[in-house]
């Protein structure tokens, strides 16, 4: 896929002015219209994947709690990552922030 192709998915964006990449190296909440959450450090930025490290990805299906309260739990305690690495497609996306963030 040529850079011209990949860009057109995304108006506007390009490698030179993607918000993402002010984001590069924290410790981000990647919200998602499902149940699934991903709490990592953003590694890689690109115009379809972000990929996080020392990743943990919950399903809230899988808890009693709150996406709030679990994120909550996850800023006071800390990151529990259950992969190494995982690649999200942005398309799934609906909301980033950083962990430090998330306020009670």
């Amino acid at each position: 896929m040529n850079k011209q192709a990949s860009e057109s998915s995304y108006p506007g964006l390009s490698a030179k002015n993607d918000p993402m990449d002010e984001l590069s190296g924290e410790i981000v909440v990647l919200d998602t219209a499902s149940p699934i959450i991903y709490v990592g450090k953003l590694q890689r930025v690109t115009p379809h994947i972000l990929e996080l490290c020392e990743a943990d990805v919950h399903d809230m299906n899988d808890s009693r709690s709150t996406k709030d309260f679990y994120l909550l739990q996850t800023r006071d305690l800390g990151v529990r990552p259950n992969r190494a690495k995982v690649l999200i497609h942005r398309s799934h996306v609906i909301s980033v922030s950083r962990l430090a963030d998330i306020t009670d």
